[in-house]
């Protein structure tokens, strides 16, 4: 398989893995602000790097049934939030492909 080597973000905001530092995602991805996961706020991204996804689940959220999937950092391995795989509800389709971050998870690296 060979080496994975970090992706390192160019930004004047990049939010990293509390735990370790890693570059998760740029501030100029940040689709909604307006989301709260398992420790509180959370914002949802076009995109992020530098994790790895676990298996898909169906769960029941305040929007609507969701197939997920929680992404964890490739670094220290810490649960940093999830990826929206599928969303039952019409309404809820723009979330398909895009992930959430918790912000309790995160630090800003830039």
């Amino acid at each position: 398989m060979g080496l994975a080597y970090n992706t390192y973000l160019d930004s004047n905001r990049v939010y990293g893995c509390k735990g370790c530092k890693t570059h998760l995602a740029n501030h100029d991805d940040i689709v909604s602000r307006n989301f709260r996961g398992q420790h509180g706020k959370a914002y949802l991204f076009n995109s992020v790097v530098n994790i790895e996804t676990g298996e898909p689940s169906e769960r029941n959220m305040t929007t609507g049934r969701h197939v997920v999937r929680d992404i964890s950092c490739r670094v220290c391995s810490e649960v940093v939030g999830w990826k929206y795989d599928k969303a039952y509800e019409a309404s809820e389709k723009y979330k398909e492909g895009k992930f959430i971050l918790e912000a309790e998870l995160l630090c800003t690296v830039s």
